[in-house]
């Protein structure tokens, strides 16, 4: 069974850094692809990173591209994903969720099986 969890967020100053992990446990194929989406109130949730265990290939938006970095600690039964998040703006700020996938080729979160609880990211200008 796959299960994950978020945790990192917090509340930051425009300019600050802050870095997410989402630990994913329990390999099955379901859960090749990981991903980290953020919701605004009132906004669609949105793919901002993700990583493939097999060959660490990644995605970045264009919206966090230069600012956001994703990574992989990739062992045996147990994943840990990463979110740097540097040079933070106001339009960040939102609930921070990973979820697993088996593949993605849109980065949409139909996409994605597994889910984790979300984290709170906010962001003062």
């Amino acid at each position: 069974q796959v299960q994950v969890a978020e945790s990192g967020g917090g509340s930051v100053q425009a300019g600050g850094s802050l870095r997410l992990s989402c630990v994913v446990t329990g390999y099955t194929p379901s859960s090749n692809c990981i991903a980290w989406f953020r919701q605004a109130p009132g906004k669609e949730r949105e793919a901002v990173a993700g990583i493939y265990r097999g060959n660490f290939g990644t995605y970045i938006a264009d919206s966090v591209k230069g600012r956001f970095t994703i990574s992989l600690d990739n062992q045996r039964n147990t994943n840990t994903v990463y979110l740097q998040m540097d040079s933070l703006k106001a339009e960040d700020s939102g609930m921070y969720y990973c979820a697993a996938g088996p593949l993605s080729r849109q980065w949409l979160p139909g996409e994605f099986v597994h889910w984790g609880q979300g984290t709170q990211v906010t962001v003062s200008s």
